[in-house]
């Protein structure tokens, strides 16, 4: 204590304390902190109310792994969905790269190929980067491909360093150094993936191994960053809930303690309970630059962060788009299901097909006065989805109109009014449903099947579909 220097600190124009130097801490047993993750209970949240300050950075991005995480839990993409993927990734993250980088895969030949059609497309943002086991071998492919920056895996838990590679954590260390030495020896830049970071020993071994990344990042004059890999979703964002399982405790020790800066740190979650896009959010706001993502959140288990939350997580913290063209998610979306065949659950946030149907009967009327009262913001605006209502015994004739005309994606000249006969005839189907008992609201099906029966009859052109 007496040794550590004062300092004014240019931040807060305080005057604080040099911080304290962590070594390594080379336990003979591991330390698989028993009292926060009984396997035979549910894990547990502690406290001890030790505090972290804001620490946003001005600048912040979103970096994506649907390529690569997204691919380990379903049918690997076509070479073709994967360039089609990514121009929409493209459009979507704007002329500033908010989307700043996507990692790839360089395994096969179809991933090579996707990488060399992803690459003539001369895109700035987002950058190609790959992913790739730690060998010399590889680090050659990838300078060969002409990429500048690799993910690399360097698990640092103890449940990974001692269960799964048999290793001490000095040597774990020793073998991760002399990998990303191998990779910053061909002119890489290496992103550290540091498996399992909310079950590791932050104090005895992430803070002293991300300190010598660091001093090895300048000995070859080559950034190394530091992903924050919270790979079974144990990360909580409470204020004072204590390290490894705190979020913000992460990444203020790696900034603070290991030296490690904001535009170098990334984290990257995934959803076991249901904390992805809390803990993404929490990230940027403590210190992170980058929080990685996949579209829709698919990847392994319970899924990634959602690439298209952090689009309006960024919004709202930001205040600004910042350019990114939030009615790409609607047509990737479209894509994903009519090209991919992926089915996004009804009730997803942006994209599934209820995320801004209203269906209680009360809400669909205050919805016609006003669509402020129950929509989130303008979605027609901003995913190209206007509002709809679903249609009951209380929707009336102006609320089935508004059904059909929005449903059909009717402009004003096609729009039918609510004296329309067909709008009258369906009103007087659904009236006797609920004479005869009906309780539910009707489904788009059963609305759409009335629609296609009906349309000759009352000579309405619409075009003929299909409800799952």
């Amino acid at each position: 204590m007496e040794n550590r220097k004062v300092y004014l600190n240019p931040h807060n124009n305080l005057l604080s304390l040099e911080e304290h130097i962590y070594e390594l801490v080379d336990v003979v047993q591991p330390n698989v902190f028993r009292n926060l993750f009984p396997y035979n209970e549910i894990p547990k949240i502690a406290f001890n109310d030790r505090i972290v300050p804001h620490n946003m950075p001005e600048e912040i991005w979103i970096t994506d792994t649907t390529f690569r995480d997204g691919q380990q839990s379903r049918a690997p993409y076509t070479t073709n969905q994967i360039v089609d993927i990514y121009d929409y990734l493209h459009r979507l993250g704007g002329p500033n790269g908010i989307i700043r980088q996507s990692e790839f895969f360089l395994y096969s030949k179809k991933d090579r190929d996707a990488v060399y059609k992803c690459m003539e497309r001369g895109y700035e943002f987002p950058e190609i980067t790959s992913w790739i086991r730690a060998s010399k071998k590889d680090f050659e492919l990838v300078k060969e491909i002409g990429l500048k920056e690799t993910g690399i895996l360097v698990s640092c838990s103890d449940y990974h360093i001692f269960y799964k590679m048999k290793m001490t954590r000095s040597q774990a260390m020793n073998h991760y150094l002399s990998i990303v030495r191998e990779c910053l020896e061909t002119g890489v830049a290496p992103r550290c993936h540091l498996e399992d970071i909310t079950r590791s020993d932050i104090h005895g071994f992430v803070i002293p191994f991300c300190f010598e990344l660091m001093k090895l990042g300048a000995e070859y004059g080559i950034p190394v960053k530091i992903r924050a890999c919270d790979t079974m979703g144990y990360g909580v964002n409470f204020a004072g809930a204590v390290i490894p399982r705190s979020v913000q405790g992460i990444i203020y020790s790696l900034i603070t303690h290991a030296g490690v800066p904001s535009e170098l740190l990334e984290w990257h979650g995934h959803n076991d309970f249901y904390k992805a896009v809390t803990n993404s959010t929490t990230a940027w706001l403590y210190g992170a630059c980058g929080v990685n993502c996949s579209l829709f959140g698919i990847g392994e288990r319970t899924g990634n962060t959602p690439l298209e939350a952090m689009v309006f997580e960024y919004a709202q913290l930001k205040g600004t788009l910042d350019g990114m063209d939030t009615t790409v998610i609607t047509e990737l979306a479209d894509y994903f299901k009519t090209e991919i065949g992926y089915k996004i659950p009804h009730r997803t946030p942006f994209v599934g097909k209820n995320f801004n149907v209203t269906r209680a009967g009360i809400h669909a009327d205050g919805l016609l006065k006003n669509e402020e009262i129950y929509n989130i913001f303008d979605t027609e605006k901003f995913l190209n989805r206007p509002v709809l209502v679903s249609v009951s015994n209380t929707s009336g004739l102006a609320g089935i109109a508004h059904w059909i005309n929005t449903y059909y994606k009717l402009d004003k000249e096609e729009a039918l009014d609510k004296s329309h006969p067909l709008v009258e005839r369906i009103k007087e189907i659904v009236d006797q449903e609920y004479i005869d008992g009906r309780i539910t609201v009707m489904t788009d099906a059963e609305l759409v099947d009335m629609i296609n029966q009906l349309k000759a009859q009352y000579e309405v052109k619409l075009p003929h579909l299909v409800v799952e």
